[in-house]
């Protein structure tokens, strides 16, 4: 857990949570902030299983899952491709063409361009193209006048998207199980602190939509889960633009290490289907295994 991505506080809480879960449950666990010296760290703990519960770069997208697979440690969640498949917004995109799944146009541009001028008709969304928890997302409403003023910190090339308007639903994948649709409402952007300060959002679960949306949305991510490749859990993200019907549901992007802290949706899906957080983290730590 934690690490030194951008989403290192919200790695802790799933950490935390996770590690207090199966302690209930009499597994025996070690903490382990992952930092330079992760693989000393882990020859000095010698796990049987490492759940983990990274976000963000280095550990979902590939990197981790590469050094536990070389020091031969099962773990959970997705392997070494898909992980770096769907962290690869754009990337990931173009394996959900290939089997079918609606999603929007998109560009991988200079970060200078975009702070120089409109790279594509607004309205459109600016983020980086390997990170999640709507880290550095820039909305950019046709209201605008000018381009997005981007934070330094934000990466040489980034994604430009268009805007998908409508309502932001989400579904997760445990095993070969689309658990539920969840609708998230928020007063504004849904962004990191929508996501994780307390009442920064309202989740309705499950969604009250159509059944055809409903069932479309546990279609595609299923669908989204096996064509990038994930194992264990994973969750797939959707704009629905209700007034264009089955036309309106697009896919946005599927997350290989979805949040396990308090205001986390994949368990609160969990537990609207009868399964108590307690058990989730149970189940991805049998789950574990190498050659995901």
């Amino acid at each position: 857990m934690g690490g030194p991505s951008a989403e290192r506080e919200v790695s802790l809480s799933s950490g935390r949570a996770c590690a207090a879960a199966l302690r209930d449950r009499n597994f025996d666990v070690v903490e382990v902030d992952a930092g330079p010296d992760l693989c000393a760290d882990l020859r000095a703990v010698a796990p049987d299983v490492v759940l983990n519960c990274l976000h963000g770069r280095w550990g979902e997208d590939g990197c981790v899952q590469g050094i536990l697979e070389w020091m031969h440690i099962p773990y959970s969640h997705s392997g070494v491709l898909a992980s770096a498949l769907a962290m690869d917004k754009q990337r990931s995109k173009d394996v959900f063409r290939t089997v079918g799944l609606p999603v929007v146009e998109s560009i991988i541009a200079l970060a200078s361009d975009v702070r120089a001028g409109h790279v594509m008709a607004p309205p459109y969304v600016v983020k980086p193209n390997n990170e999640g928890s709507s880290v550095g997302v820039y909305l950019v409403d046709v209201e605008n006048n000018g381009p997005p003023q981007l934070d330094d910190n934000m990466p040489d090339y980034v994604m430009v998207e268009q805007f998908a308007a409508g309502r932001e639903l989400t579904t997760t994948v445990m095993g070969q199980r689309a658990l539920t649709v969840t609708d998230i409402l928020t007063t504004g952007w849904y962004d990191y602190d929508a996501k994780y300060k307390e009442g920064g959002s309202t989740h309705i679960v499950p969604a009250d939509i159509p059944q055809d949306i409903f069932d479309l949305c546990l279609d595609y991510a299923l669908r989204a889960h096996n064509a990038l490749g994930c194992r264990g859990v994973s969750r797939t993200d959707f704009r629905w633009d209700e007034s264009r019907g089955v036309d309106g549901l697009i896919l946005l992007e599927t997350n290989t290490q979805p949040g396990m802290t308090p205001t986390s949706l994949s368990p609160e899906q969990a537990q609207a289907v009868g399964i108590s957080f307690g058990d989730l983290c149970a189940w991805m730590v049998e789950d574990a295994s190498c050659h995901r």
